[in-house]
């Protein structure tokens, strides 16, 4: 399959600059201070000024790329409108600052304006005991529980400029224009709730956020918030959805990563991806296992520190897909850890 996917631009485009993606499309990229090093903003330009697809972290570096594409390829006219595709803050940072410079209208399904609400009013200097408990419980080892305790947690608004109280709503199976062009909306699930996908009416873009990625796979993880939900099941059966409206001549403009095209096969590859991840961790839980057992099972190599929680809430929730399928079930052992065995 990954022979029918294919890549048309070679390289990103760089600090500053702007790649022509059809006429009025413009693909910029701004920085992020991780592994990911990067997330994909897409301008649509309108007769006022600009739409912008996704806005970046909130920190030094993504700030100023931000200014170079406003005063460069944007050519220091307005961003009048923001479409957020998810809630997550590498996707939502910089909304609130464009907001205070241009008044942009904040455009966005309602569960992913008031998750990125909640979480930028949640700050916390320490982790709570609710918290400390879930990680205890998930099977973090005491090492890294002492280590824990005493750090300050990541905190939404350290990352995310605080943005306006409204914002406009649009939902699944909707028609809105950005930039001249009609777009339907679809919804995805899993690596975000209610994740906006924008596919052209009239023509091959899709602009797909998170929710179909290319070379890598969307984090699919459970947190304390919703300890026994099931985002892996719930991703697949999107990307299932999403799978029926690909067409061949559709390329793809995804939050990391370059454009591709090959939409289905990628659909299929991911979905295969996952399937073939729970077969391997049902087939490993012959004997009990806690969470931490399961890394290389799942990820096939070591985790290190840098990885370690997000490999555990991914962990937790295929081990969760598992358990609602009725493909393993979950029991406390003595010390107060879940402990997962097959059926």
């Amino acid at each position: 399959m990954s022979d029918l996917i294919r890549h048309p631009w070679a390289d990103p485009p760089g600090p500053g600059e702007a790649v022509e993606i059809a006429e009025g499309v413009l693909w910029l990229r701004l920085p992020l201070p991780m592994k990911l090093d990067h997330v994909n903003v897409f301008a649509l330009e309108e007769p006022d000024g600009w739409t912008l697809v996704d806005t970046g972290l909130d920190w030094r570096k993504g700030r100023e790329a931000l200014e170079a594409a406003l005063s460069g390829p944007l050519g220091g006219r307005p961003v009048t409108r923001l479409l957020i595709t998810h809630h997550h803050p590498d996707h939502i940072g910089l909304a609130g600052v464009l907001q205070a410079r241009f008044g942009s209208e904040l455009i966005t399904s309602r569960t992913s304006f008031l998750m990125a609400r909640m979480l930028t009013l949640d700050v916390q200097d320490r982790p709570s005991d609710a918290s400390m408990a879930f990680a205890a419980a998930s099977g973090m080892s005491a090492e890294r529980l002492a280590a824990r305790r005493d750090e300050r947690p990541f905190n939404f608004a350290d990352v995310v400029a605080a943005f306006d109280p409204g914002y406009t709503r649009v939902r699944a199976g909707e028609v809105i224009v950005l930039g001249g062009r009609r777009w339907q909306v679809r919804v995805g699930h899993g690596h975000a709730p209610e994740h906006v996908t924008l596919w052209e009416e009239d023509g091959p873009l899709v602009l797909a956020g998170d929710q179909i990625l290319p070379g890598i796979s969307p984090h699919l993880g459970v947190y304390l918030t919703e300890a026994d939900a099931d985002p892996v099941s719930e991703w697949i059966a999107a990307c299932r959805d999403l799978r029926a409206h690909a067409r061949p001549d559709h390329l793809v403009l995804p939050g990391h990563k370059t454009p591709f095209t090959g939409l289905a096969a990628r659909l299929d590859q991911l979905i295969d991806n996952h399937v073939s991840a729970l077969d391997r961790i049902e087939a490993f839980l012959e004997v009990p296992r806690r969470a931490p057992d399961c890394f290389v099972t799942l990820f096939k190599r070591e985790i290190g520190d840098a990885e370690y929680g997000l490999a555990l809430s991914e962990t937790l929730a295929h081990l969760n897909a598992l358990h609602h399928a009725g493909r393993a079930r979950r029991e406390i052992d003595a010390d107060g850890v879940w402990q997962w065995h097959g059926n």
